[in-house]
């Protein structure tokens, strides 16, 4: 019976083994390199891959009297918004799908073909942004695409193609779904859904390598000459976390969506069965957003980390520069999806009568969560004017100063994640009873891991970060992160095991307030405003390069802009998204409606 998912899982892995190693074969970007090649390839096609990054001047690009970066900046971040979607929402659908053929319960299949709904219409309207993009920035930058095209060569092709062949399967696992949904046929849709995903998976790293070229040039010499393959230049040092960082966000993303999909569709049921049904579906939801959220700052440390051990001056950029205060809008955001996620959470515990036990442990977790979030938004200088400055004495606060650098942010957000984890724990909790024989062992065991884990990211916060030097400094953020994995990982593994065979409680799906819902809708507004600040930060470390340090941006745009300007067009572009998403909401309740025949005489 599971033959054929297994040969599909054999599939998709040569599929994109090969994708990926056969790149290198793909393109003409390794010309002119060695004897060999120069002997197969013409002087003509040696002499255009052995060109220099061209020198630009401001008559190179072409003035049509708007903004050209702000014309792709807005079609570039919807292009992304709705490319994340299409990747995440089809992973988790698969995992959904697996979970239902192993229990059993048909109401897994329904969900998980309900969410592929959202991504299928998602999907036409990333194809169209993302030609316009394309179309977009070969007008506007004509010049930069063209070096791009000569490094990458015939990769662009092989997206074309991969594009292609992921529409091919989005349709065939959509649409065939329910003909294949029992038995063999149900383990051959689940190998088109997993050769999908391997196929998306393919995109989504090929085109962060053209943004980390970008920031991060490999495989070119310092003024662009073309010196190494393909895959010398797509591994750049920020690719691996790129990819991570994406394919981790991209899940939090599509959970927050397909979230205030079953929101919506809660707020408009008419029915309790209806209720009951969006109710879960909006839990699984969040589940998987919060779920994916927690490691997701990790990659975001490894990330900066590898900015930095790069060039230090893109590091300062970011961390320390004209960006650094909108990591302090970054902390408000992230301090929105905690409390949100966290909210929804307590509310879910009333679906269960055993949630009792634990919801006096709430104000406790909603105290530690508020106190880290004013910790974290703190800020290390103040903007002030000269009496305000000399009423203060200095640009720092006497007391709050101290919680405005690093060490008193790591503590915080560490702090946060932990307890956000164990909202998440109670929760799963309260439905169930243990019934194994080291129930209290296993319970006195989880709390010795939270304190000890507590105390190692304040003692480590407070002792290293503020009276050792910076090498210590640095070295104590490993110690806490390591501690917080602990807690998660400590966790899962012992809820596994002492709940394996529990006695379950009834839950009322269907009997969460409203309020609820609302959490659920602000998770996406956060993420989406998130994601294009985020995107705003890494493209601004750049300056004044297309490609840092090997080919200059000398159009009228080659600075970093303002605060506020990219204030206003990431809430142009949040807007933007949450209207074509609102849109998709309506035509996939739309589908679902049946007129009335009409009545005669």
């Amino acid at each position: 019976m599971k033959f054929a998912f297994h040969r599909g899982v054999r599939i998709a892995a040569v599929i994109f083994m090969l994708l990926l190693l056969g790149l290198p074969y793909l393109s003409v970007a390794d010309a002119g390199i060695s004897a060999a090649d120069a002997v197969a390839q013409s002087e003509s096609a040696a002499e255009f891959e052995l060109r220099p990054a061209p020198k630009l001047t401001r008559a190179d690009y072409p003035d049509i009297g708007l903004s050209s970066r702000s014309i792709v900046w807005v079609i570039a971040q919807m292009h992304l918004f709705f490319g994340a979607l299409v990747l995440a929402v089809p992973l988790f659908v698969l995992a959904i799908e697996l979970v239902g053929v192993r229990s059993g319960d048909p109401r897994y299949d329904d969900m998980a073909h309900e969410f592929m709904k959202i991504s299928l219409t998602a999907y036409s309207i990333t194809a169209l942004f993302g030609g316009t993009l394309a179309l977009a920035l070969f007008l506007l930058y004509p010049d930069l695409m063209g070096y791009l095209m000569r490094v990458f060569g015939a990769q662009m092709l092989v997206y074309a193609l991969l594009f292609f062949l992921e529409s091919l399967l989005l349709y065939i696992y959509y649409y065939g779904w329910n003909a294949l949904r029992y038995g063999n046929r149900k383990w051959v849709h689940m190998s088109i859904g997993l050769l999908l995903n391997a196929v998306g998976a393919t995109l989504m790293v090929m085109a962060n390598s053209w943004a980390t070229f970008m920031m991060a040039p490999s495989g070119v010499n310092e003024v662009g000459v073309v010196i190494g393959n393909i895959w010398e230049v797509m591994k750049g040092p920020l690719w691996n976390p790129i990819n991570l960082h994406r394919f981790i966000a991209n899940i939090a993303f599509g959970g927050a969506v397909v979230g205030a999909y079953a929101a919506y569709k809660f707020l408009a049921a008419r029915t309790p069965e209806q209720r009951a049904h969006y109710d879960w579906m909006g839990y699984t939801s969040n589940f998987i957003a919060i779920l994916a959220f927690l490691p997701l700052p990790f990659a975001g440390y490894w990330l900066m980390a590898e900015i930095y051990a790069y060039s230090q001056q893109m590091g300062i950029t970011a961390m320390g520069g004209i960006l650094a205060w909108l990591f302090i809008v970054q902390a408000v955001l992230i301090g929105t999806i905690l409390l949100a996620g966290n909210y929804y959470l307590w509310s879910g515990m009333s679906r269960t009568e055993g949630s009792k036990r634990y919801q006096w442990l709430i104000k406790y977790i909603a105290f530690v969560l508020v106190v880290c979030f004013l910790i974290w938004v703190t800020p290390h200088t103040l903007i002030l004017s000269a009496s305000e400055i000399a009423a203060l004495g200095g640009s720092h606060h006497h007391l709050l100063g101290p919680l405005g650098i690093m060490p008193a942010k790591n503590i915080a957000v560490n702090l946060m994640l932990i307890f956000t984890f164990l909202s998440f724990q109670l929760y799963r909790r309260s439905d169930k009873v243990a019934t194994v024989a080291w129930a209290d062992a296993g319970n006195a065991l989880m709390v010795m891991i939270y304190l000890v884990a507590i105390a190692n990211i304040i003692f480590a916060g407070i002792y290293y970060g503020y009276f050792t030097n910076t090498v210590y400094k640095v070295g104590s953020s490993v110690m806490q992160v390591a501690s917080t994995l602990v807690v998660i990982v400590a966790g899962v593994v012992i809820d596994a095991l002492m709940f394996k065979k529990a006695k379950i409680l009834p839950s009322h799906w269907g009997q969460v307030s409203n309020r609820a819902q609302y959490a659920l809708f602000a998770l996406p507004v956060a993420f989406t405003w998130l994601m294009a600040l985020m995107g705003y930060v890494r493209s601004s470390v750049r300056t004044h390069w297309h490609v840092y340090t090997v080919m200059k941006d000398s159009s009228p745009d080659n600075f970093i802009p303002t605060i506020g300007y990219a204030g206003n067009m990431v809430t142009l572009v949040t807007l933007l998204f949450l209207a074509f998403m609102l849109f998709i909401f309506w035509i996939a309740n739309l589908s679902g409606v049946k007129q009335a025949p009409p009545v005669e005489g």
